[in-house]
């Protein structure tokens, strides 16, 4: 009994540990060498005043501070922000090399408490071409305007375009109240190349998105702004005109890129659901697993319990149980028996002889004389 109940008690910390991996996966960031990166990590509200750091390291006793909001802004390659509006803090590296190759993480520091890991991600600095990449990080429109982002990657997957604290678009639809449309082609390299084109922008569309394919990530911060004057402009005069099927210019710093027959899926609102915070991440899917666990082993054992006990009753029961029935006063088993063995017996006394009963007194007579006769020779 204690051996099973170690090995149930084994398994459930196991499960528990794959959980806390999963919950703990981390993201992968690719940059070229001599490259730089903006990594942007969203916090509560309650830790709008907190402060904020970047630790390098893939443990916490070996994850040493990079640069934090109440130190100088800047630290060597390294800078650090916080916009409190947005409750959005970034890192910034520049110049990178191979040494900075490292595991990073985000994290809120609570005075008297355990620090909060807001993410945790890997960046992989690379001489040649990125796993995934994008022609700019920094994107920026007018308010009713549109704007293009393409993510090129050669990881196997499909390619989704998300937003920070909001949902992905796998496929053409509406994401935060705009039109998202997404073509898939491929470049001369064959690599896959995914077009995010974001019309009908709003100012408060001013926000972090990203490129996702599998454990990759790419942000792409997008900025809003009012239009100017001249812009309103030439934007009534181009109403006034005949529409015209023109498609829009690509970037110029884009590469040339062919379409292929990639599936590009059907249109409409089909979006994914994604995660809403990290903090209902953390809580909730851990919670429901380990839930999960508990009544799956909880079921195992009432069974294996009921099963050893069962079997002990089967034991004790054959053990019980004598081959034949022992002889019982109390119980009567036939009454044809003992009326036979009572005739026998009354049988059986009439044969023996009586004193008190006279036979005949011919045949004594006849004794007699037997007797005599013989003493007589």
């Amino acid at each position: 009994m204690a051996l099973h109940l170690s090995l149930l008690l084994l398994l459930l910390f196991l499960i528990l540990t794959l959980i806390l991996f999963v919950l703990s996966a981390v993201r992968y960031v690719f940059v070229q060498t001599g490259g730089s990166i903006t990594i942007p990590c969203h916090y509560d509200l309650n830790h709008i005043n907190h402060v904020k750091y970047w630790c390098k390291g893939l443990g916490w006793e070996v994850c040493s501070s990079v640069v934090r909001t109440d130190h100088p802004k800047i630290s060597g390659k390294a800078s650090i922000s916080d916009d409190i509006n947005k409750r959005i803090f970034t890192m910034t590296m520049t110049n990178l090399t191979s040494w900075d190759s490292e595991h990073y993480r985000c994290i809120v520091e609570i005075n008297g408490g355990t620090d909060i890991r807001i993410q945790w991600f890997y960046l992989s600095v690379t001489p040649g071409t990125p796993e995934l990449y994008v022609d700019q990080q920094e994107v920026t429109g007018v308010e009713g305007g549109s704007v293009n982002v393409r993510c090129y990657s050669s990881y196997s997957g499909d390619m989704k375009w998300c937003m920070m604290g909001g949902g992905c678009v796998s496929y053409s639809g509406t994401l935060h109240g705009i039109s998202v449309t997404l073509k898939r082609t491929s470049d001369a390299n064959n690599r896959k190349v995914l077009t995010v084109t974001m019309s009908g922008l709003k100012m408060e569309n001013t926000d972090w998105y990203w490129c996702e394919v599998g454990e990759l990530e790419m942000p792409v911060h997008i900025t809003v702004s009012q239009q100017t004057a001249t812009q309103r402009t030439i934007k009534m005069t181009s109403t006034t005109q005949a529409p015209t099927n023109q498609q829009p210019s690509a970037s110029p710093t884009a590469e040339p890129v062919q379409t292929d027959n990639t599936s590009q899926g059907a249109e409409g609102n089909m979006e994914d659901v994604h995660q809403r915070s990290i903090d209902v991440k953390v809580l909730l899917i851990p919670w429901g697993m380990l839930v999960v666990v508990t009544a799956g082993i909880l079921v195992t054992w009432k069974m294996w319990t009921k099963h050893k006990d069962n079997k002990a009753k089967d034991q004790t029961t054959n053990n019980s149980v004598a081959p034949f029935p022992e002889e019982d006063d109390d119980v009567t088993y036939s009454t044809v028996i003992p009326q036979h063995k009572a005739q026998l017996k009354v049988q059986a006394k009439a044969a023996e002889p009586d004193d008190n009963v006279v036979y005949s007194s011919l045949a004594l007579q006849v004794t007699t004389q037997q007797r005599a006769t013989a003493e007589q020779q």
